[in-house]
């Protein structure tokens, strides 16, 4: 069949790939110059920075990917060890150890007695949870129906307790108010508020620890080109700089899309852009009524303030840092609340690999700093694009860092500020909104749009879409559609 795929960020390219091993005729669109969508790259003057993801869990699924489509690739992974530094209001220092069973020991040093024993409770119920709705979910569709059968085993519903939130899991179970917020930060990882997001989103930590926190040499950017090069392996024509414009629709299903020059017929198209931009851009007025009406209702997830730090010299410490601030409640009030605002005093972020290929000489190094922040909104929230707005939050952002004992500023040889906006206009993302929704209700985080479209022969792919976003699951994504459409 000839199948069309809009988009090359790493759902596209993953389906691609599978879908040709399959004897598929695939052709890949992609608007931006450039392949990989939010895991991007930034080169200036020897520095190279991936401007999306850090991190990669859960690495099982791309060896599964690469042999399934035609061996693996040349990438070298390396442990991220300790996963994370973490610096808490009171000036803690946590150390989180790659090895899951160090973190017992590592908590209880630096916590305090129980603080161990507390984790290794919480950890073994998401472990449980992740027996009920990790990868037997992940990897295949998910309906409504897939969530009635737990509320016939009433063990399960215990389990999942879809009426708890993960701060109420966390107030259940963790005594310490240092380690509530670390299990907070984690519905970050899908856009969300902790207070409103579904205590299942615990199995993130789960996955991050038991399965373990890794590095792409060279930076993760390049799965992006692995994937790419797969891709030109097996036969896809991936077309750069060619926007879709919409999806034609005949007879009740899928014909193909409608490229600037013309229409390009296809039997099958996969899409790669945001649910949103989908449903509401690029189908026909009066298709999919319903999903449209669902995506309007659902709020849309946190979006991310990147700065971009050629840093002079180098000072050796791990690879990832995360300084929470004293009310990390005021953040999700500023980000997702009614009226968004940039968060005066956020949660820092900071990306600091020790990678000799992402800096000119060992006289430097870069960082990448994330905060959460709004959506790009400018009649209804913030304007990111506002004259002055980003250069002043950035030197916030650096105050922060500083007063928290991190202060960079006198070692930056350059910055590159990236908003919201900017995010938006690279990767056709609705208000730069990283993750798509936000996962609120007790069901949001499991029933995401479907892969498989009310349009027969139209199918979805990332981080929009089931089973959500982050690396991994972007390439679970994938899987499921390919599975979907099956086999030439």
């Amino acid at each position: 069949m000839r199948v069309v795929v809009v988009g090359a960020g790493v759902g596209g390219l993953a389906a691609a790939a599978r879908l040709a091993a399959l004897g598929h005729d695939v052709a890949v669109h992609e608007r931006a110059a450039t392949h990989g969508g939010k895991l991007g790259r930034y080169r200036r003057d020897g520095f190279a920075f991936d401007t999306g993801p850090s991190l990669l869990t859960l690495p099982h699924v791309f060896d599964d990917l690469f042999a399934a489509t035609g061996g693996p690739a040349d990438l070298v992974l390396d442990p991220v060890d300790p996963a994370c530094r973490y610096r808490f209001a009171d000036g803690t220092v946590l150390d989180l150890p790659h090895d899951p069973a160090a973190v017992p020991a590592a908590l209880d040093a630096a916590l305090g007695p129980g603080a161990g024993a507390a984790w290794s409770a919480l950890h073994a119920r998401s472990g449980r949870l992740w027996q009920l709705v990790g990868e037997p979910v992940l990897r295949r569709p998910l309906t409504a129906p897939d969530l009635l059968r737990f509320s016939r085993r009433l063990g399960d519903l215990r389990t999942v307790a879809p009426w708890r939130t993960l701060r109420g899991l966390g107030t259940a179970m963790l005594p310490d108010p240092r380690l509530r917020a670390w299990l907070d930060r984690y519905a970050t990882y899908s856009g969300s508020d902790p207070r409103r997001t579904p205590s299942v989103l615990s199995v993130t930590a789960y996955v991050e620890q038991h399965f373990g926190a890794w590095y792409v040499r060279g930076g993760l950017r390049g799965l992006a080109d692995a994937l790419l090069g797969r891709c030109r392996e097996l036969g896809v024509a991936v077309h750069l700089g060619s926007e879709v414009l919409g999806i034609e629709v005949r007879d009740g299903r899928v014909a193909g899309v409608r490229l600037g020059d013309g229409p390009v017929p296809a039997d099958v198209v996969v899409s790669d852009a945001d649910a949103a931009v989908l449903y509401e851009r690029l189908l026909p007025a009066g298709v999919a009524g319903r999903a449209r009406r669902s995506l309007r209702r659902a709020p849309r997830s946190l979006a991310g303030f990147v700065l971009l730090l050629a840093l002079q010299g180098r000072e050796p410490g791990p690879a990832h840092r995360v300084f929470f601030p004293a009310d990390y409640d005021a953040e999700f009030d500023a980000v997702l609340g009614g009226r968004p605002t940039p968060v005066a005093d956020p949660t820092v972020y900071v990306h600091a690999p020790d990678d000799p290929a992402l800096r000119p000489d060992d006289r430097g190094e870069g960082w990448f700093v994330l905060v959460n922040a709004p959506p790009h909104d400018p009649v209804r929230g913030v304007d990111w694009d506002a004259p002055g707005l980003a250069e002043r939050y950035a030197d916030r952002v650096l105050a922060v860092l500083a007063a928290r004992g991190c202060d960079v500023r006198d070692r930056v040889r350059w910055r590159e500020v990236r908003t919201p906006a900017d995010l938006e206009r690279d990767t056709a993302s609705p208000g730069g909104s990283i993750y798509g929704t936000a996962s609120h209700g007790a069901a949001a985080a499991l029933l995401r749009p479907a892969n498989r479209s009310p349009v027969p022969g139209l199918y979805l792919v990332g981080g929009s879409a089931h089973p959500g976003g982050g690396l991994p699951l972007v390439a679970l994504s994938a899987e499921i559609v390919s599975g979907l459409v099956g086999p030439a």
